[in-house]
C-alpha cells in the first residue's frame, strides 16, 4: 500500500511550538503537532471502497493490517506528522473563542491522480483542543458519520468522504442525553477525507487574536492551494475569494434544501471553507415538511437550525468570515454586497431547485406562488417530504386533481385526517399544478425520468442508521453494509430494497436516535 505525502498545509503555514499534549491557548499557529492514541484492538467494520479508489488505494489494499494500522492511529504513515488543526468559532450564536480540533487528528495530505486529499482522523484522542473532552469517539456517532458522508455524496450534495470505520477495542464513557446518566460505549474512529478542512473558525481565530501576519498568510496559502479560480491581486484577490465561497455556500444549502437534509449544528466552526457539508454530528432528514424541525437536543428551545433556518444561518455565518476577512480589505461596502447577493442568488437557485423537483423547465413568475402554495399544504398536513416529491412524478397531465392527488396518498402520515378542509386545499393546489404542467412541452415520461433524478427515493433517515447502530453494537454489521449499498443510488428504483422507501415507523417518532439526538459521540 502506497500513500504519496504531500503535506501542504504543515509545510506552508506556521506550527505551535509547543509539542506537549495538554490542552492549551495556541496562539500564531494553524496547528498543533500531536500523534493519535494506539488502540488496544482495533477492527475494522466497514470501508468505502470508492474513497479508497480516490486515494489509489485498491479493495486488496483497504483489507491489509497495514490499513488497519494507518487508519486506526496504531502505527503512523511513514514520513507523517500527525497534527491538529487551530480554529475558533461562533456556537449557537455566541462567540467561543479557540475551539480546534478536539477530536480530529490529521494523518496527512497525499496526492492522488493530481488531486490533494486530507486524511483526518476523527475519535483518535486528545489534543491540545480537547478543552475537558477525551477527544474520543463511539461507534454509534461513528457509524453516523461513515455513513451520511456517502450517502450524501452520492446524492450529490456537496460533501466530505469517510474512508473508513474502525473499532478501537476501548470503551468510552459518554452521557448521551446530558441528563447524568453516563454509560460505556464502544470506541469507534472514522477516517474523513477532504481536500482541506480549514473552516470559517480558522479566519475567525486570527482576527479575534490581533494576529494579521498569520491570518494573510492562512488566506493567501487557501486561495493558492484551493481556489485556482481566483487570479486577480491585491484586495481584489480577498473579495473574489469571499465571493467565491459564498457562492459555493449557497450551492451547499440549496442541495440541503432539496433533499431535505438538516445538519443539526451549524456553528462556524463546522462551516467549510470550500463549501462542503462536514462535521455529521446531531444531523437528519425531514421527515414531516416541518420547517421548524431541528434533529438536536441542544436546540430544542431555540431552535436555531432549524431547516428553515438554514439559508439565513449560512448568510449569519459569512458574515462572521467577513468581519474576519475585514483586516485584509478595510471596505465593508463590498463585503456588505456580497452578503446581500448571497440572500438574492440563494431565494433564486432556491425557486429553480424546486421548479425540478415539481417537473417544470420552463420559468413563469407564477411558479413562485405554485412553491410558496404548496410549503403551506404541505405543513398543514403529516406528509413524508421525500416520498412526497418522489410520488408526485407519478402524476400526468391529463389526471384530475382527485386522481394526482391519490398518487401521493401514501406519503401522508395519517391520511385519514386528509378531508373536508384538508382535501379541498390539497385539491386547489393540484388543480393550480396540473395547469401549469399542461403549460410543459415535455412528455410526461421524460418529465418523470427528470424528476427521478433530482427527488431521491432513498436517504438515510434517522431511524434506519439507528437500525444499523442496534445491530452493529451487537456485532451484526450487515444492516450497516445494506444501507451502504443501498444509498450508493438513491435516485434508483431497487425494487428488491423497497422496505426502505417507508415512512419512518410509529416507534421510531419519539426514540432517542431516531428523531432527536445529541452532540454527544
Amino acid at each position: 500500500m502506497r500513500l504519496h505525502l504531500e503535506n501542504n498545509f504543515s509545510n506552508n503555514l506556521p506550527a505551535d511550538l509547543i509539542e506537549t499534549n495538554e490542552t492549551r491557548q495556541v496562539v500564531n499557529a494553524c496547528f498543533s503537532y500531536v500523534n493519535p492514541k494506539i488502540p488496544s484492538n482495533p477492527k475494522l467494520i466497514h470501508a468505502s471502497n470508492e474513497t479508497a479508489k480516490l486515494l489509489g488505494l485498491s479493495k486488496e489494499d483497504t483489507e491489509s493490517d497495514l490499513f488497519l494500522n494507518y487508519f486506526s492511529g496504531k502505527e503512523l504513515i511513514p514520513n507523517s506528522r500527525p497534527y491538529s488543526m487551530n480554529y475558533a468559532g461562533h456556537q449557537f450564536g455566541n462567540w467561543a473563542g479557540q475551539l480546534g480540533d478536539g477530536r480530529a487528528i490529521l494523518l496527512a495530505e497525499i496526492k492522488s491522480n493530481k488531486q490533494i486529499y486530507a486524511l483526518q482522523l476523527k475519535g483518535a484522542g486528545s489534543t491540545p483542543y480537547s478543552r475537558r473532552a477525551d477527544g474520543l469517539a463511539v461507534l454509534r456517532s461513528s457509524i453516523r458519520e461513515h455513513l451520511c458522508s456517502e450517502a450524501m455524496f452520492h446524492l450529490g450534495v456537496p460533501t466530505t468522504r469517510s474512508l473508513s470505520l474502525i473499532l478501537t477495542g476501548d470503551e468510552v464513557l459518554r452521557d448521551v442525553l446530558y441528563d447524568g446518566n453516563p454509560e460505556y460505549e464502544k470506541g469507534a474512529i472514522v477516517c474523513r477525507v477532504a481536500p482541506s478542512f480549514i473552516r470559517f473558525g480558522n479566519f475567525e481565530l486570527f482576527a479575534a487574536q490581533n494576529d494579521l501576519k498569520t491570518l494573510q498568510q492562512l488566506t493567501d496559502y487557501t486561495i493558492k492551494q484551493h481556489f485556482p479560480e481566483v487570479t486577480s491581486t491585491g484586495v481584489t484577490k480577498y473579495l473574489d475569494f469571499f465571493k467565491t465561497v459564498a457562492d459555493k455556500t449557497c450551492e451547499m444549502i440549496v442541495h440541503w434544501q432539496r433533499v431535505g437534509f438538516v445538519h443539526g449544528v451549524m456553528n462556524t466552526d463546522n462551516m467549510s471553507i470550500l463549501g462542503l457539508t462536514i462535521d455529521y454530528g446531531p444531523y437528519g432528514w425531514l421527515e414531516d415538511y416541518n420547517y421548524n424541525w431541528t434533529p438536536n437536543t441542544t436546540d430544542n428551545e431555540h431552535r436555531r437550525y432549524r431547516f428553515e433556518n438554514q439559508p439565513s444561518i449560512a448568510q449569519w455565518n459569512l458574515y462572521h468570515l467577513a468581519n474576519a476577512l475585514y483586516p485584509l480589505i478595510k471596505e465593508a461596502k463590498p463585503l456588505e454586497r456580497i452578503l446581500a447577493d448571497f440572500k438574492k442568488k440563494y431565494y433564486f437557485k432556491y425557486i429553480e431547485m424546486m421548479r425540478a423537483k415539481l417537473g417544470l423547465q420552463q420559468e413563469y413568475k407564477e411558479d413562485e406562488r405554485l412553491i410558496a402554495s404548496l410549503e403551506k399544504v404541505l405543513q398543514i398536513s403529516e406528509t413524508d417530504m421525500t416520498i412526497f416529491f418522489r410520488e408526485l412524478s407519478w402524476v400526468k397531465k391529463n389526471d384530475s386533481a382527485g386522481s394526482a392527488l391519490a398518487n401521493i396518498h401514501e406519503a401522508f402520515y395519517k391520511p385519514e385526517e386528509i378531508k373536508k378542509e384538508l382535501l379541498k386545499s390539497w385539491g386547489r393546489w393540484f388543480e393550480k399544478y396540473l395547469k401549469r404542467l399542461n403549460l410543459e412541452t415535455v412528455s410526461d415520461a421524460d418529465r418523470k425520468t427528470k424528476m427521478d433524478s433530482t427527488n431521491p427515493k432513498y436517504v438515510l433517515r434517522n431511524y434506519m442508521a439507528q437500525l444499523a447502530i442496534d445491530a452493529a453494537n451487537n456485532e451484526d454489521y450487515s444492516i450497516l453494509e445494506e444501507l451502504y449499498e443501498l444509498l450508493k443510488n438513491p435516485y434508483s428504483e431497487q425494487t428488491e430494497q423497497e422496505k426502505w422507501y417507508a415512512k419512518r415507523p410509529d416507534w421510531a417518532r419519539d426514540k432517542i436516535g431516531c428523531s432527536r439526538l445529541s452532540c454527544s459521540s
